[in-house]
């Protein structure tokens, strides 16, 4: 699914290709609820005047508009749609003159992450998102997953790279989304079997989405597994980086409503999807106050 070409070092970043459209995801339109409410406050952190997100097809807010362009200003991290409150808009809110850079591309596996991290570090970001793992998972089949091991040094890389910028960035990880709830939640819909037959992405947890054959249950909790590895992957590697924050598994254990995912592939957030994401994440940031 071609996009546009992707134009480095600045606020609006278009991808060039999408391999594996990845995982829709996140959020928490519970925004005033309990688990928001619950969450402890943090000490005040000096506001950041420039921050960029890392990441894939979610960050980048892909079907949210036209059907396989990406919209960045719908983004859960960076973008300016008031109705998403991104964490841009939230960082504005508070008084500071903000600089986003969306370095996300649709497709990008953990792989990729240290090349995004190095354009973050080029663009002097104080605060980094990361949300990356969901294209990992979805292969052609479960063989063709990201190995864990693989996963996590991929992530180690990211966050040591970013560490050694001269700007000493706040980062933040988002955990991956459940898959295996996005498979639920439309296994039943025939627009959303039609989708994603003919998009062809993730059929490690997509491909025979009726089938309740012992093989493909098999393979769909190993799909889920390996997302669930690569999560722990996420909080070790940022629990032993300064300066980094995960986010408590908040993403993966959020339990998203259709209402979240966009009706173009019944698998990335809609726009209702990006601000709950949005919510969730910023409930559990460094910058909340």
């Amino acid at each position: 699914m071609p996009l546009s070409a992707r134009v480095h070092r600045t606020p609006s970043v278009l991808s060039t290709r999408v391999r594996r459209t990845l995982a829709a995801a996140t959020a928490a339109v519970v925004l005033v609820g309990g688990l928001l409410a619950a969450a402890p406050a943090t000490a005040a952190l000096p506001l950041p005047t420039r921050m960029a997100a890392l990441g894939d097809s979610i960050t980048q807010a892909s079907m949210t508009c036209s059907l396989l362009l990406v919209c960045p200003s719908n983004s859960w991290s960076t973008g300016s749609n008031s109705t998403v409150a991104s964490h841009a808009t939230r960082l504005r809110a508070q008084g500071t003159s903000l600089t986003a850079y969306n370095d996300a591309v649709p497709g990008a596996v953990a792989a990729d992450l240290p090349g995004q991290a190095r354009w973050a570090v080029a663009q002097r970001a104080q605060y980094v998102t990361i949300e990356i793992g969901a294209n990992d998972a979805c292969a052609d089949d479960v063989a063709g997953m990201t190995t864990t091991a693989s996963f996590a040094g991929s992530v180690q890389t990211t966050l040591a790279t970013l560490s050694a910028g001269a700007a000493q960035p706040q980062i933040f990880v988002a955990s991956i989304p459940n898959l295996k709830r996005l498979w639920e939640l439309n296994k039943s819909s025939l627009s959303a079997r039609i989708a994603w037959a003919a998009f062809g992405f993730c059929d490690s947890m997509l491909a025979k989405p009726t089938s309740t054959a012992a093989a493909d249950v098999q393979r769909r909790d190993a799909v889920q597994q390996r997302v669930n590895e690569y999560n722990d992957a996420l909080a070790a590697a940022c629990a032993a980086t300064a300066r980094c924050l995960f986010d408590g598994y908040a993403v993966a254990n959020y339990a998203f409503a259709k209402a979240d995912i966009s009706t173009k592939d019944y698998f990335h957030p809609s726009v209702a999807g990006q601000r709950t994401l949005a919510a969730l994440t910023w409930a559990v940031s460094p910058y909340r106050p």
